[in-house]
């Protein structure tokens, strides 16, 4: 089985569309998608991650089902220590506040820190899990401890149209990293795909291996720059680029 997950297009947040630039990457993305044996298509509800999948869509007259458990992770922590104003996302704290905390690079502790559990994080994230796993288990592939059970392992592909934050999620929950290590750590651009396939090294136990994360073969085929909205500055004083 393959999962191939791609990020939404540079989105609009304002107004849960894409940028011109979103539209371009989208576009590319569809031609590329085009040539790619996928068996069915699944989508995030909110609007950045359903018009990046209407193009692809379009191109391969195929639809996509709708699926809750793909929206971004949005659940808010406690104060953080940089923003002692305001709650936050726990995919946003600068290195200087979650390096030094041991437990954030555990994938069974990284929700036991003090912001994250007054933010219930660790119940929205299990419910997200819980969701895939679900999911997964209608395919053939059921989670026992940290593999698959499966008694006839298939080689159909699945693309989930979806975001940056709920996507490390459920690679996080598939190879056994924390998600903190992830969020902080990897980039995804806009409009990226993200492979993982299963490999069934003993007969009836299925594993998860990452193929490529944050691919833009549709962008690099065409000389296009894809979107910075991933990343923050290079330099501190790079004043045009995210603090």
């Amino acid at each position: 089985m393959k999962l191939l997950f791609i990020r939404h297009a540079d989105p609009d947040y304002e107004l849960d569309s894409l940028t011109p630039q979103g539209w371009v990457e989208a576009e590319e993305l569809a031609r590329f998608m085009e040539r790619v044996p996928v068996t069915d298509y699944y989508v995030s509800p909110l609007g950045r991650a359903r018009d990046t999948a209407s193009l692809t869509l379009k191109r391969v007259g195929r639809e996509a089902a709708v699926l809750p458990w793909l929206t971004e992770f949005t659940h808010r922590t406690a104060l953080k220590p940089d923003f002692p104003d305001s709650a936050d996302v726990p995919w946003d704290w600068r290195p200087i506040n979650w390096t030094e905390r041991e437990r954030f690079f555990s994938k069974d502790r990284w929700a036991e820190e003090p912001e994250m559990v007054e933010g219930n994080i660790a119940h929205h994230y299990s419910e997200v899990c819980r969701a895939f796993d679900e999911f997964l288990s209608t395919k053939g592939y059921t989670r026992s401890g940290k593999l698959y059970r499966t008694e006839l392992g298939t080689s159909d592909t699945y693309v989930f149209f979806c975001h940056f934050g709920l996507m490390c999620i459920l690679l996080g929950h598939l190879l056994y990293i924390s998600p903190m290590v992830l969020w902080h750590t990897m980039c995804a651009a806009p409009s990226s795909i993200t492979t993982v396939v299963t490999e069934e090294r003993t007969k009836g136990f299925a594993s998860m291996r990452m193929l490529s994360f944050g691919a833009t073969p549709h962008l690099d085929a065409q000389g296009i720059e894809p979107s910075f909205a991933a990343r923050f500055c290079e330099t501190y004083e790079m004043s045009d680029q995210r603090h």
